[in-house]
């Protein structure tokens, strides 16, 4: 690979390039089984650790590729498989609900895409209902199917807040997401005090005085 290409790579990865709302997909990604996904990873992170030198004979390292595999098939990337997505629960507004509903610090853990290494932060959700309301644990569980994938946190934000709006049938929805990239933290810049911010809105929301009502009430410190 060539100098110039290797350095655009990089750049790609640094400016955190989305490239679609949708996480790209091959037409095939779910032909082989669970099982099958977890034996072809196991051999090529088997194949990853002997390259950098390490010694697969040793009791502590043996086990690792198998590990490895499952964690990402079964864990850290669940999310990419459609089985896997919560059902959500949506009732009738018969309580006639009129204002805010915040779900606010819903832990997540998801991956950068560009250098598989941890996202780590909390999304802050709040919608005003048109006739619907979702179970509130349907919230976390939307988040977390979401991060469970390689992501960009500008697709992961957009994907959370449409889902939202598919099931709700509104477009008064908010969506913040405040995370810690490990791919800034422990590698280039290594900016251990940073995170990143990003939002979605609609509806009702676009009322910025609304938004600062929703901001305020999470006691974010957000411009």
């Amino acid at each position: 690979m060539k100098k110039k290409e290797k350095l655009k790579i990089e750049a790609e990865g640094d400016n955190h390039i989305m490239t679609s709302v949708d996480t790209p997909m091959l037409p095939n990604a779910f032909e082989k089984t669970d099982k099958e996904k977890i034996e072809i990873i196991q051999d090529y992170f088997a194949g990853i650790m002997e390259t950098l030198g390490l010694d697969l004979s040793d009791d502590s390292l043996k086990g690792t590729p198998y590990r490895f595999a499952k964690m990402y098939v079964k864990e850290l990337f669940s999310g990419l498989d459609p089985k896997n997505k919560p059902s959500l629960s949506v009732f009738d507004n018969k309580y006639q609900y009129d204002k805010m509903l915040i779900e606010k610090d819903i832990t997540f853990s998801s991956a950068c895409e560009h250098h598989f290494l941890p996202i780590v932060g909390k999304a802050h959700i709040g919608y005003i209902s048109s006739g619907k309301v979702i179970g509130i644990s349907k919230i976390n569980r939307i988040v977390e199917y979401y991060g469970k994938r390689p992501q960009v946190q500008e697709r992961m934000t957009l994907q959370v807040y449409n889902e939202l709006k598919d099931a709700l049938k509104t477009e008064d929805i908010i969506v913040i997401v405040d995370a810690e990239h490990l791919c800034v933290s422990s590698r280039g810049v290594k900016d251990k005090t940073s995170s990143t911010v990003t939002l979605e809105y609609g509806g009702k929301f676009n009322d910025i005085a609304l938004r600062d009502e929703f901001i305020k009430l999470l006691d974010l410190k957000i411009k």
